[in-house]
């Protein structure tokens, strides 16, 4: 085989997460896809194949989401979409909205459970597969496949939709599983089918039509053997899931990571930093996420909740819990998923601190360790933006250089 291309990214600074400091003066060097290098040696630049310059621009490690639908939303969606729409199409509109994931410098993201119904395919990770096999253009995907839910549950889409009794008749491929033997049937299909981790759902949430958005759903014992399905197969768990109740549950389960966490008290959130616990928080759908087309009930839910949940992040942000950035998009539409970013930082984070909640923090939670840096052998995911990331976390929302796996996506020299 042919040696890597050899690219040298010379820009106006490059962050380094781990110390905290733009480093100013160096070059990153690139071999196929890995950093080889962050030098100020001008000689390691000699028989690159390219050179690109960057002059106003710092670099950062490629963003990552760690809570995406990369299937729902996007170009023409419509609250009724997961009945209207087969799988194939809103397979590919989530290439439509992977590019712009992609192109607003994501070049991560965990596609956080299929609740639509497919027939038993996994949407999202023919997804992951078609982007990786370099068909179609978008953000690496770690795929969840079907969210694992109770009959009637926050992500029984059937439920969700207010169908009739036996319209849309869900399977346990597709995600919906009652009691032990069930979650643990549908944890092994989702395995089998190329799932990379498992969703599920403890509590109900503001959408759930029916109950209060912090009630428990799966029983512990039901927890349990989904985290312990998952675990011996090498896989973590992440949970829907909002309130007290329903969080220590998913922790007494040995459940990985805890979906939105609203509503939780100090008590919980100290459990959370015991046990390492990570908390993707999707906060700034508290702030941005249009609810006006929502029935009223549903609306009244969000004005209880989200006053609790910008609370709760606060807290949990001072107790030193693991958070890493997740957007629930389409909450937050595709493509705007920095305004996480900014949310983090309004609850309390420093701009470094919210920039390693969607880097390294990330990559620990999805157990990559080759992402979420700018240094030596990491893959080189990197983008490009203006400013100070350090001073002005705004600067996240207009990215004008991508970079994901050694190819350069978006390269927009002079804009902002």
């Amino acid at each position: 085989m042919a040696d890597p291309n050899v690219t040298v990214l010379r820009a106006k600074g490059v962050l380094d997460v781990d110390l905290g400091e733009v480093l100013e003066g160096v070059d990153v060097i690139v071999e196929g896809n890995v950093i080889t290098a962050v030098t100020d040696d001008p000689t390691a630049r000699s028989g690159a194949d390219e050179v690109i310059d960057l002059p106003d621009l710092t670099l950062v490690p490629g963003l990552m989401d760690m809570e995406v639908d990369l299937v729902l939303g996007g170009p023409g969606a419509g609250l009724s979409d997961p009945v209207r729409l087969d799988p194939v199409k809103m397979g590919l509109r989530a290439v439509a909205n992977g590019q712009r994931t992609l192109n607003a410098g994501f070049t991560t993201v965990r596609n956080l459970g299929l609740f639509i119904k497919t027939g038993g395919y996994l949407v999202d990770v023919a997804l992951a597969d078609a982007i990786a096999a370099g068909w179609v253009q978008g953000p690496r995907v770690i795929p969840a496949g079907h969210a694992i839910c109770p009959t009637g549950g926050h992500l029984d889409p059937s439920a969700q939709s207010g169908l009739a009794p036996l319209i849309m008749p869900m399977t346990i491929e597709e995600g919906i599983a009652d009691g032990v033997s069930e979650v643990r049937k549908a944890v092994r299909y989702q395995i089998k089918h190329g799932a990379q981790l498992i969703k599920c759902c403890a509590s109900g949430g503001v959408m759930t039509p029916t109950g209060p958005p912090g009630a428990q759903q799966y029983s512990t014992e039901e927890l349990t053997a989904i985290a312990d399905e998952a675990h011996r197969r090498g896989l973590r768990v992440a949970t829907h899931c909002h309130g007290d109740t329903a969080v220590n549950a998913a922790l007494d389960a040995g459940i990985d990571c805890i979906e939105h966490g609203m509503m939780i008290t100090d008590d919980t959130i100290g459990r959370l930093v015991d046990t390492g616990t990570f908390l993707v928080s999707t906060c700034a759908l508290t702030e941005n996420w249009d609810i006006s087309g929502q029935p009223k009930s549903l609306q009244a839910k969000a004005a209880e909740v989200f006053p609790k949940a910008k609370e709760s992040l606060s807290k949990a942000i001072e107790a030193g819990v693991k958070v890493a950035l997740g957007t629930d998009a389409p909450a937050i539409y595709h493509g705007r998923n920095a305004e996480e970013l900014d949310v983090l930082v309004e609850r309390g984070m420093t701009p470094l601190q919210a920039i390693r909640s969607a880097t390294t923090v990330a990559s620990e939670l999805i157990d990559r360790p080759e992402l979420g840096q700018i240094a030596p052998e990491m893959l080189a995911d990197i983008i490009g933006v203006h400013g100070d990331p350090l001073t002005d976390i705004a600067t996240f929302q207009r990215v004008p250089f991508v970079m994901k796996d050694g190819q350069v996506v978006k390269h927009r020299a002079g804009s902002r």
